[in-house]
């Protein structure tokens, strides 16, 4: 399965998803998207094939969102895009990209979604939460 990741290993969440890809037997593209920021027209595509407003893929903590006036409504995806491009921290990360669908992976598990089922092992995040319990199902 070809797997793409929007990686930040910073980000605890992006470490987390990227263990999970890799638990299951992937090696997946991993990009890390502040040294490689994607183009304007794959961050729409990406956030059309998420199924949600671009909004949806800010990241508010941490960056410079407030400063920015990004939270008002009226700031279109055009100027949200441009900001996205000259501050790519605002880009919410871990992004997804599998054959099953693209997710904005907040929280972690949310990659197993996206990815096969079949033979999951037990699995732990890095602050202690289980994630696939010791049967191989998920823990919701």
């Amino acid at each position: 399965m070809d797997v793409i990741i929007y990686h930040n290993p910073a980000c605890g969440t992006s470490r987390n998803t990227l263990a999970l890809i890799r638990h299951v037997g992937i090696e997946p593209h991993v990009i890390e998207y502040l040294k490689t920021p994607p183009s304007r027209a794959l961050i729409q595509d990406l956030a059309a094939r998420t199924g949600a407003p671009l909004r949806d893929l800010l990241r508010e903590k941490g960056t410079p969102f407030a400063e920015l006036g990004l939270g008002d409504p009226a700031v279109s995806d055009d100027q949200l895009l441009d900001a996205i491009e000259a501050h790519p921290v605002l880009l919410n990360r871990p992004i997804v990209v599998t054959p099953r669908g693209v997710r904005l992976c907040r929280p972690s598990e949310a990659v197993l979604d996206l990815l096969p089922e079949d033979g999951l092992k037990p699995f732990v995040k890095e602050d202690g939460e289980v994630v696939i319990d010791a049967e191989g199902r998920r823990v919701r």
